[in-house]
């Protein structure tokens, strides 16, 4: 028998290495006087807060809140509002993934501010006695190397994880650490955990658990009637109840799927009436997509393009979307761009107030096996070339250094509303902080 063929017994511990109040605490990294005071990060448009540091929260603001119901309370409390700097936070949150691969060949990057690690085999040393040891390390290691705070949840399966994570973070003396390998103090715990903080279950599925007598994790870890379960549930809660007793079956997802399916769309911060500002928010969505399509070495056969009206206004509504197949698969950015706007000009329709626009590219394939067409040519090296050269320079000097003329008009109003939006620091030479 091969060495590669035996199986590996030794037992799951599983780290979940969440950031705490991850885009507020990009914010803070950069602005050191923030500390200890309430700081929050709005979602597109400055709508609602989606990230809330334990002093915002503790002033009453809840997440997802609109950011307008709750502006008098930040003014008088002298609390800290961003808009969203997506390109800072992807940038902190990379540097952060790779300090953690340093400790596991086993990471699973699960969203932008949370992972999942094995330490399958960990065996203590003088210098870590016990597998909280070895968190402690972790730790300390990411802030030292990144400047963010991290909690840390240790289990044996990644349910366990996600439960020790939540109190890891709502108990402050357990200091960011929680660990569950142990049976007696798992009973503890789940005894007193909500059912409707289990990861997976929620707000969604917790009513109908708690007509089953299901109050916390522990009793529906205990629940004996499986088959009842079944019939009310799919196999995914069933699983996820076998993960509260340690027995593994979500296993860690090392390797990152390509998108089947591009998505860029954005609500507007102003009113749009013209095509011409029609066009610049397509071809700004465009360009981002393809971009995203290019990372993942990927190639599109189909574009679809969508304009809209404000729904929530009471006047009349226009919805126009249309869809091209090419004859050859690509990504090259021109190309797009011309079918987007061969599509935005089929829908447009004037008189409206445009509120939203979005580009979905589907279709698509592995530049590696794409299929030739006997009309259109594939994408030349040269095409390659200019394509990687100018993701290479947004890339290095900040997004859209590089970018089509249609998408510069004059009038700004298709943008988002960022008002509140913190320098890019890291990912824009023209925004790099300046030290005196």
């Amino acid at each position: 028998m091969s060495h590669s063929s035996l199986k590996d017994d030794r037992p799951n511990i599983i780290f979940l290495v969440d950031c705490n109040s991850f885009f507020c605490s990009c914010e803070r990294l950069f602005r050191p006087e923030l500390a200890n005071k309430p700081v929050g990060v709005l979602s597109n448009n400055d709508g609602c807060f989606v990230s809330r540091t334990k002093e915002l929260k503790a002033l009453g603001v809840p997440m997802g809140a609109p950011y307008f119901h709750y502006k008098d309370v930040c003014i008088k409390n002298k609390a800290f509002v961003f808009s969203s700097n997506f390109a800072l936070y992807a940038n902190i949150s990379d540097r952060v993934m790779k300090t953690l691969a340093e400790f596991s060949d086993e990471l699973e990057v699960y969203s932008v501010d949370e992972a999942f690690l094995n330490l399958k085999g960990f065996l203590p040393t003088l210098r870590f006695p016990t597998i909280e040891d070895f968190a402690v390390h972790v730790k300390a290691k990411v802030e030292q190397n990144t400047g963010i705070p991290v909690s840390i949840g240790i289990g044996p399966t990644k349910t366990l994880a996600k439960v020790a994570n939540q109190m890891a973070k709502d108990n402050l003396a357990l200091k960011g650490i929680m660990s569950l390998m142990n049976p007696k103090v798992r009973d503890t715990a789940l005894a007193s955990f909500e059912i409707d903080d289990i990861w997976g279950i929620g707000r969604a599925l917790a009513p109908r658990l708690r007509l089953l007598g299901i109050k916390t994790a522990k009793d529906f870890r205990d629940y004996s009637n499986e088959k009842h379960l079944l019939k009310l549930f799919t196999k995914v809660e069933l699983y996820r109840k076998w993960e509260l007793q340690g027995i593994s079956k979500f296993n860690l997802n090392q390797t990152s799927k390509d998108k089947k399916q591009i998505m860029c769309s954005r609500s507007f911060g102003g009113q749009v009436t013209t095509l011409d500002e029609l066009k610049a928010s397509v071809v700004h969505h465009a360009a981002s997509a393809t971009e995203k399509l290019r990372r993942q070495n990927s190639l599109c056969r189909s574009v679809r393009v969508f304009i809209r009206t404000n729904r929530f206004k009471n006047t009349e509504q226009y919805y126009g979307a249309d869809e091209i197949t090419l004859d050859m698969a690509t990504s090259d950015t021109r190309k797009i761009v011309e079918a987007c706007l061969k599509i935005l000009s089929s829908v447009f329709v004037s008189g409206y107030e445009y509120k939203k626009s979005g580009v979905c590219l589907s279709g698509i394939t592995s530049s590696e096996h794409s299929q030739l067409s006997l009309f259109e040519k594939a994408d030349t090296q040269k095409s390659l070339n200019l394509m990687k050269s100018i993701d290479l320079i947004n890339k290095k000097s900040g997004q859209e250094t590089i970018k089509f003329a249609v998408s510069a008009t004059p009038k700004k109003a298709w943008r988002m509303n960022q008002n509140l939006k913190s320098p890019k620091y890291v990912s824009g030479w023209l925004e790099l902080p300046k030290v005196k």
